[in-house]
């Protein structure tokens, strides 16, 4: 005995039903693409507007300020305190970014984590070159942000991130320690330091040998448009083919005429 196979109508009901849920999800990632097209235009808007900005200065009283815009702070650097940021590349080369805090000159005991600069990751067996600032009192200029550009840390999905820094710290070899990702929050209990709520990344300049060349944040709205157009018409043809079926199952006689 042959099992029954369903009814040409059943058949044709369910695939108007999936041709209008594929068409809905289709608009949801259109849609979804064009907030992120609006997002990255903003942050566009952003960072522009922070570049034409005047510098602010850092200091006790003025301990904040807006992501992109130009800073400055004088100080003393700590260089026992300097942590390295694995897995930064530049241009396809693997390497480090250096980050040292500077101690306010107006505010013993309050610093501004500064990104100094990027440095080629050493190949075994040669080691970390000196990376320690100059010492006395200078000035570091750069742009602000509100916290060290963060890396998916595969790590972080199985156990603990790539973020704790040694204790005691700093380290009795006075090497500096390597970490995925730095929060402020964690270097201010591991160094017992009063940091400021902002990041300095600091502008070209001569400092050990490092590199000045940050990479920013993706603005290219356009690929997004263009993903949307294409979710948009892969809706557009779903929606069509559920027309095309509804009207057939209008059009078909039901079982019931037939008889």
């Amino acid at each position: 005995m042959t099992p029954q196979q369903p009814a040409p109508r059943t058949k044709a009901f369910l695939a108007l039903v999936l041709l209008v849920l594929l068409g809905a999800v289709c608009i949801g990632a259109g849609q979804w693409q064009l907030r992120r097209a609006h997002e990255r235009e903003t942050l566009q808007a952003a960072i522009e507007a922070g570049r034409r900005a005047p510098a602010l200065t850092l200091d006790a009283q003025h301990r904040d300020g807006p992501d992109w815009h130009p800073a400055n702070a004088r100080g003393h650097w700590l260089n026992p305190f300097t942590v390295l940021l694995d897995n930064r590349n530049l241009k396809g080369q693997p390497g480090l970014w250096v980050a040292t805090p500077l101690e306010l000159q107006d505010s013993p005991g309050t610093a501004v984590l500064v990104l100094r600069g990027w440095i080629a990751r050493p190949m075994p067996p040669a080691g970390l070159p000196d990376l320690d600032a100059e010492a006395g009192l200078v000035q570091v200029e750069g742009t602000l942000l509100h916290r060290v550009p963060r890396l998916f840390d595969l790590g972080s999905l199985t156990g603990p991130a790539d973020t704790a820094l040694p204790r005691p710290f700093p380290t009795g070899d006075g090497q500096p320690p390597r970490v995925q990702n730095l929060p402020l929050e964690a270097l201010e209990t591991a160094t017992g330091l009063s940091l400021l709520p902002v990041v300095l990344q600091q502008a070209p300049t001569r400092d050990s040998g490092l590199i000045q060349d940050w990479p920013g944040p993706s603005t290219d709205a356009g690929q997004n448009y263009n993903y949307a157009l294409q979710w948009f018409s892969f809706a557009a043809i779903a929606l069509i083919a559920a027309c095309i079926t509804a009207w057939r199952i209008l059009r078909r006689p039901s079982p019931a005429s037939h008889a």
